[in-house]
C-alpha cells in the first residue's frame, strides 16, 4: 500500500439530524487473521437513516459521534500474517457484524444473536462510510468474476432476505405472502421464489413497487394494494385474490405496520408459519388468539447467520437474483448527506454511495 496515512475521511452522525465529515483514524489490524478493505459503493439501509433521524433503535442509542453505514463492498489492501483465503486486490462483499465467537448463540450457530457482537452503525461501533474498513477474513466474501462492487454492496440486505427465507423454511411448492415492497420484502419474494415457492403474493400501498416486483421477481408475483379495511377483511381479500381458500403456507412481514401484521396472522394458514422481519412501534395489538386457535409457528428473523452470505452471492453470481435493477441512484461520497435525503424522502428503491476517493 505504501505509506498509509493515518486518518482517513469517514460520513459521521454527531447528534439527531446532524451529519458531518470527518477524520477519523484508519484502522489497524487487530489480528493476524484480519484484512483492511478499502470500500467501494455502500447502500444506505432504513436503520442507518432511523439512527440519523431519532439517534436510537430500540435499546441502541448513539451517545457518541458514530460513522453510519453498513451495506459494503470493497477491494483489499492489505492482509494479516496468518489469512490464508484473500489477497490483496480481491473484491469483497463485507458482512458488517462480527460476534465474539465464544458465547452460546455463538457457540450453536446462531452468532447473529450474540449478546457481544460489534456490527457496523449499531451503538457504539463505527460504520463503514469511511475509506478503509478491517474485518476478520472470513467475514469478506470474494466476489466471483462478473459480479460487480456494486451488486456486492448489495449481498448485506439480500442476506437478511436470505435469513428471513429460511426462518420461514419455505420449501417447494409453499404459497408465500409477503407484507412490505421496500428492499428487503422485494428480496425476500424473490429468494422463496429461489427456494421453490409456488406462489409469492406481495401486498403493499406503493404501486409503483409492485409494479416493478411483477416483472422483477423470477417468474412473477400476485401483488395487492391494500384497503383501509378491518385486517380480518384485508385477509379474507388476500385469500381470495390470489386463490388461496385456506391461507397462506407462510406470511413474512417486512413491513413492521400494525395494519400488516394483524392481516398476516389472519391470512396465515392453519399450522402455517408466520415471520416478523420488519420493525416498527415497539408495541403493536396482536391478534394472539387467532395464533393461538390456528396453532401457527410465530418466528423472528435478525440480521444473517452461517451461510447466508455465501447463498446471497451465490444466487446474484449465478443470476437469480438481479439485485442491480434495485439500485436507484449513486452518489459521490461527498453527496452523501444528499443520498440519505432522498433515501428518507422515498425516491427509489436502493441508492448507493461511492466510496472515498484517493
Amino acid at each position: 500500500m505504501g505509506e498509509q496515512p493515518s486518518q482517513q475521511k469517514a460520513f459521521v452522525l454527531k447528534s439527531i439530524k446532524n451529519v458531518v465529515f470527518e477524520d477519523k483514524p484508519v484502522p489497524e489490524l487487530k489480528s493476524p487473521r484480519d484484512v483492511l478493505v478499502q470500500v467501494a459503493w455502500t447502500g444506505i439501509c432504513g436503520s442507518d437513516v432511523h439512527y440519523w433521524q431519532n439517534g436510537s433503535i430500540g435499546d441502541f442509542v448513539v451517545k457518541e459521534p458514530m460513522v453510519l453505514g453498513h451495506e459494503s463492498s470493497g477491494i483489499i489492501v492489505q492482509v494479516g500474517s496468518e489469512v490464508t483465503t484473500l489477497a490483496k486486490g480481491d473484491r469483497v462483499a463485507m458482512e458488517p457484524g462480527v460476534p465474539c465467537r465464544y458465547c452460546t448463540p455463538c457457540k450453536s450457530g446462531k452468532y447473529n444473536l450474540c449478546a457481544e457482537m460489534a456490527f457496523a452503525a449499531t451503538p457504539p461501533f463505527d460504520g463503514t462510510l469511511t475509506k478503509l474498513y478491517s474485518l476478520p477474513e472470513d467475514f469478506c466474501f470474494k466476489l466471483p468474476e462478473g459480479m460487480s462492487l456494486e451488486a456486492g454492496a448489495l449481498v448485506e440486505p439480500a442476506s437478511v432476505a436470505v435469513h428471513i427465507v429460511k426462518q420461514a423454511q419455505v420449501v417447494p411448492g409453499s404459497n408465500v405472502v409477503v407484507f412490505g415492497a421496500g428492499p428487503i420484502g422485494l428480496l425476500c419474494s424473490a429468494i422463496a421464489k429461489n427456494f421453490g415457492a409456488s406462489k409469492v403474493i406481495l401486498v403493499d400501498i406503493q404501486e409503483p413497487r409492485l409494479k416493478f416486483a411483477q416483472s422483477w421477481v423470477p417468474g412473477g408475483c400476485h401483488i395487492i394494494v391494500p384497503e383501509r379495511v378491518p385486517a380480518r377483511e384485508t385477509a379474507a381479500k388476500i385469500r381470495e385474490h390470489a386463490d388461496l381458500p385456506i391461507g397462506a403456507d407462510i406470511v413474512i412481514d417486512a413491513s413492521g405496520a400494525e395494519p400488516c401484521i394483524q392481516a398476516g396472522i389472519h391470512v396465515c394458514r392453519v399450522g402455517g408459519t408466520y415471520v416478523q422481519a420488519g420493525m416498527g412501534r415497539d408495541e403493536i395489538t396482536f391478534p394472539i388468539a387467532a395464533a393461538c386457535v390456528k396453532e401457527l409457528n410465530v418466528k423472528g428473523s435478525f440480521r444473517y447467520g452461517s451461510g447466508d452470505y455465501k447463498l446471497a452471492v451465490d444466487f446474484i453470481s449465478q443470476g437469480k437474483l438481479d439485485v442491480e435493477k434495485l439500485i436507484s441512484s449513486k452518489f459521490s461520497f461527498d453527496e452523501a448527506e444528499k443520498a440519505f435525503e432522498e433515501t428518507k424522502a422515498g425516491k427509489g428503491i436502493k441508492m448507493l454511495i461511492e466510496g472515498v476517493k484517493d
